[in-house]
């Protein structure tokens, strides 16, 4: 039997989408979702919330620089439209437009929100168009995402991958008495909660962060009936920060998020600041809610999981989605690609060029090499290269970009030096494309694997006190609560000393230098030595130390070499860094890379010692994740230019 057309119902009050596998109801002119009817489930949302604490559209804002805070916004529509109906499709518009008498009251934007149901689909689609004219006053955009609160009575099992999916506990399990705020408010002990068998674990909802290039379906499973709700997002284009910036994906509520646009894991860095005069409209979405459910007697909570990776799959394939009725969301025809290969240059290496095997390839909005992690207005376009280093990037909406790639295995950005522009239609071949990575000398020595990620390294067991089980003996185990506490555990007078050549950097390079904690509220700054020998130095050459950090929150970098007291330092990085990494369990968050000249005065024949100092001491979150130190000698090459002569 044919699946019957798409119903729409409009009344005073509210809209309802039907197209007999789904029912969907909207807040009229709102545009908050109400009501998901399905499968004999009357709603799948919370009943015991608010009709507008459901479903909904939010974002924070500002007037002014805040750093990450703003007004938090419901997003209200206040005009209702139907944009496409028939038996295919239903399309409908909640728009909320801006004027000057708003000014400091509403965020100045016009915003233009979409919900699509088509015929046969187990699910429905929400895009939306935010527009900021020019003649409109600053602000700037802390988040922007979709929620969806679901049933606390029916969800109760959560999946975002295929190792990070557990039961979960229930929202009255955080509050006071059941539940007891550790060091920030979202990290909770659950002390007696209504599942015993969750007693002494730990719920923070940033264990479930996920980045970019992997958040494409997670959601919840309810078990009776079997019902699964899920969270599809097909394309990362309209998200900000390129693939590994990580974002919320689902957590205790039940609750479950399409992040667009945040500050996690980055700082202030990822919110957009939007000058009075400055026009700017962009596309958020479409993602797709879908829904399913399994006949009585098969695991729902394996094959629930599975069909909605499959449905992510091909919503996928399907994207650019052809149906979306906004002239804002080009469809495949009207947009280009790009197509080439990345070699790598490293005479250190090879003589021969090196395949980009995985490298992480892109077309962002022009800046600087590089600037793609902080850029969050506009759209960026990613791709993972084949062992080879072929790439291929398609269905790039029409613009200039630069072209941008970093390789695991290698430290540093490529950008391509020629501005690309995409136009309808259009397919760019870029040939061969040569990076040649960050480079001055062979290598003396290194510690860690440049992967812009600090996993590598030791990640303790947590303390006994404040576990998630579902991290236990898990290659995730840095999501693990409360692990900052356990470098003073391990180093309580002195610090870190790593010798090269004896030590093993997965167990002996703690995953972050943090703070000791001394009394109550009470740090210090650390610092780490690395020991090394040196056979001979040249007294002509020149030796560098490539520092690559993963993260780092309101830290400083101090370099020096064979005394520790030396004032100035050989190096500093400043203040840098706002990811809050270590207390949010991210391993990574925005990265760095720095290069420091040692003059081959300060190393001596036999033992060496270089000191990486983090001075900065008010809060145990502060410090530096690591990514990977290279000590680089001097170029054998100019060394014999100078010999021959």
């Amino acid at each position: 039997m044919p699946p019957i057309g798409v119903q729409l119902v409009i009344q005073d009050r509210h809209v309802m989408m039907d197209n007999g596998i789904v029912q969907v109801t909207l807040s009229n002119p709102e545009g908050i979702v109400t009501g998901i009817r399905y499968n004999g489930i009357d709603n799948l949302l919370e009943i015991r919330n608010d009709e507008d604490n459901r479903g909904y559209w939010d974002l924070v804002w500002s007037t002014a620089s805040t750093g990450t805070t703003g007004i938090f916004d419901v997003i209200k529509g206040t005009k209702f439209e139907v944009i496409v109906e028939n038996d295919e499709q239903v399309e409908l518009s909640f728009t909320r437009t801006w004027d000057p008498s708003q000014e400091g009251k509403l965020v100045p934007l016009n915003i233009d929100k979409r919900f699509i149901m088509l015929r046969g689909s187990s699910g429905f689609y929400s895009y939306a168009i935010y527009e900021h004219l020019q003649e409109w006053p600053a602000f700037q955009l802390g988040e922007t995402r979709i929620a969806f609160k679901l049933r606390k009575d029916k969800f109760h099992y959560m999946a975002m991958a295929d190792n990070r999916q557990r039961y979960m506990p229930l929202p009255d399990d955080r509050l006071p008495p059941r539940g007891q705020p550790l060091a920030y408010p979202e990290a909770v002990l659950l002390v007696n909660p209504i599942e015993p068998d969750l007693k002494g674990e730990v719920d923070d909802k940033y264990q479930y962060s996920c980045d970019n290039k992997d958040n494409r379906v997670h959601g919840w499973i309810c078990t009776s009936p079997p019902v699964g709700l899920w969270q599809i997002t097909p394309s990362s284009e309209f998200r900000s920060g390129g693939p590994v910036k990580q974002n919320l994906t689902s957590h205790v509520g039940p609750t479950t998020l399409a992040m667009f646009l945040s500050a996690h894991y980055s700082g202030e860095d990822l919110v957009p600041k939007f000058a009075a005069g400055e026009q700017w409209k962009k596309v958020f979405g479409p993602v797709y809610m879908y829904v399913n459910s399994e006949y009585e007697g098969n695991d729902p909570l394996i094959s629930l999981w599975e069909d909605a990776k499959i449905q992510m799959m091909i919503e996928v394939q399907s994207w650019p989605y052809c149906f979306p009725a906004s002239e804002d969301f080009p469809k495949s025809d009207q947009r280009g690609n790009v197509n080439g290969r990345l070699l790598i240059r490293d005479r250190y290496i090879s003589d021969d060029y090196i395949s980009a095997d995985g490298a992480y390839v892109g077309l962002a909005p022009l800046g600087d090499v590089g600037s793609w992690q902080r850029e969050c207005k506009d759209y960026q376009f990613w791709t993972k290269a084949d062992e080879d280093g072929y790439f291929s990037i398609n269905d790039i909406r029409t613009g200039d970009y630069n072209l941008n790639a970093w390789v695991p295995g290698f430290i540093g950005d490529y950008q391509y030096d020629v501005v690309i522009t995409i136009t309808s239609g259009c397919e760019v071949d870029m040939g061969d494309l040569v990076y040649k990575p960050p480079r001055d000398g062979p290598t003396l020595w290194e510690i860690g694997i440049p992967d812009r990620s600090a996993a590598e390294f030791y990640v303790p067991d947590p303390n006994p006190s404040y576990v998630n089980k579902l991290f236990v003996n898990h290659p995730d185990r840095f999501r693990q609560y409360g692990l900052w506490e356990r470098y003073t555990e391990l180093y309580p007078d002195t610090d870190l000393v790593y010798t090269v050549g004896v030590s093993d950097y997965s167990k002996d390079w703690f995953f972050a230098q943090v703070t000791r904690k001394k009394d109550e509220n009470k740090y210090q700054g650390t610092t780490w030595q690395i020991k090394f020998t040196l056979d001979n130095v040249d007294q002509n050459g020149s030796y560098k130390l490539r520092l690559a950090l993963a993260s780092a929150t309101l830290s400083e970098l101090q370099v020096r070499v064979n005394n520790p007291k030396a004032n100035p330092p050989l190096f500093t990085s400043g203040l840098i860094g706002k990811d809050n990494s270590i207390a949010r369990h991210g391993i990574h968050g925005l990265y760095w890379l720095y290069k420091v000249d040692i003059p081959s005065s300060l190393l001596v024949e036999g033992d060496n010692t270089i000191f990486l100092t983090q001075p900065r001491s008010t809060s145990p979150f502060q410090g530096i994740m690591y990514d990977y130190i290279r000590l680089e000698g001097p170029d054998l090459d100019i060394l014999h230019d100078e010999n021959d002569q």
